[in-house]
């Protein structure tokens, strides 16, 4: 049984609860080890305060549950088969309390709520998991952090296949399958989300889309990527300028440079996550582009690249060591440019250790 179980079962008796169910396959991952989206199927690991706990899979998962390390038992159906009747079946082979369960109410459907409920005709919703997920997520192990370290080697080498893909003419979509393709061929497994590059004033979108615009000297070339080690995730983003910089650029890119310095310079424990925002934003404010910095500082980064820490204003959560988060201040202006700066770090007892650290004074690639 790992900890992480072991708190699990801890909590349940601590409430007085006889059924943990968990229905998101993040948190499966992290509490077993075992990482697979089951999509429309159902997945679902089942815990009790005192008997081993279960996973309950599709039959094509059953394998790949054993092979992931998985020591406890596996309960498999066939997709003609009714999942939840197959659920009841194990529950009671396991224990005779049934009644009281806790789930994962940020994630649990209410269909799903309902066919657990017709399946279990006594199941109450009592206790709610997430909470409790967000808690044991928010202060990474020693090995978690080495993961966290792998995972950020691999980010930094990513920029600079990106980086060498750049030439005029070539779209955003083009970049980033070039880039992907050189660091999977590398060895990395996969990225921790949709690798983000936009060229010029669509960068000034924070949260476009990689399309078919193509790269132009002058242009600003952004490039926001994440990369997978070992079920645990990197978050990077660096700004280069393609072939020559005007110094309306320069003047924007060094406030944002500035303000993703200084924040994380001053990071440290006992601080909260609003006063670390406020210093970064205020960089930005003074400097005349506060309407412009249009998003929080920062997210929670982990075994999922948004994790329940928001580095944002007003949040008076105090910063611990052994949190992960981004801080990503950014600059974006409608129709000329956008800007983005960001390291994954990690809080230590004195401030904060990064663990991406591609180069960040302004590079123009030739």
């Amino acid at each position: 049984m790992t900890n992480k179980l072991s708190s699990i079962q801890s909590w349940l008796e601590e409430q007085q609860l006889d059924v943990a169910y968990f229905s998101d396959f993040h948190s499966i991952d992290y509490l077993t080890g075992f990482n697979s989206d089951p999509i429309e199927r159902v997945l679902a690991l089942v815990v009790f305060p005192q008997d081993e706990p279960f996973i309950f899979a599709p039959a094509l998962e059953v394998e790949a549950v054993k092979s992931s390390g998985w020591s406890h038992p596996v309960y498999g159906y066939q997709d003609q088969e009714n999942p939840w009747a197959l659920i009841n079946e194990h529950l009671h082979a396991h224990t005779q309390h049934t009644e009281k369960w806790a789930v994962e109410q940020e994630q649990l459907t209410l269909k799903r709520a309902s066919l657990i409920q017709t399946a279990v005709p006594e199941a109450k919703f009592i206790g709610n998991l997430s909470p409790l997920m967000t808690k044991l997520h928010l202060i990474k192990t020693p090995d978690e952090i080495i993961k966290l370290h792998k995972a950020g080697e691999d980010a930094d080498r990513a920029f600079e296949f990106a980086f060498n893909a750049l030439k005029a003419g070539v779209s955003e979509l083009q970049v980033m399958a070039k880039l992907e393709y050189d660091l999977k061929s590398s060895g990395v497994v996969g990225m921790s989300f949709d690798t983000l590059v936009q060229f010029g004033a669509h960068a000034a979108e924070p949260h476009g889309d990689t399309g078919n615009n193509t790269l132009k000297p002058g242009d600003l070339a952004l490039f926001d990527l994440g990369t997978i080690y070992d079920g645990y995730v990197s978050d990077a983003t660096r700004t280069v300028a393609f072939q020559s910089v005007s110094d309306h650029q320069r003047e924007v890119y060094n406030v944002v440079l500035e303000a993703e310095l200084t924040a994380q310079a001053a990071a440290k424990p006992g601080m909260t996550a609003g006063e670390l925002d406020g210093i970064a934003r205020d960089i930005i404010t003074k400097a005349g582009y506060g309407e412009y910095f249009v998003h929080r500082l920062g997210h929670g980064i982990g075994s999922s690249v948004h994790e329940s820490i928001q580095i944002a204003q007003g949040n008076d959560l105090v910063l611990q060591p052994g949190m992960s988060f981004s801080i990503e201040p950014g600059i974006y202006i409608p129709g000329d440019l956008g800007i983005r700066i960001e390291d994954s770090v990690i809080v230590t007892e004195s401030g904060v250790d990064p663990y991406t650290h591609s180069p960040k004074e302004l590079r123009i690639i030739e």
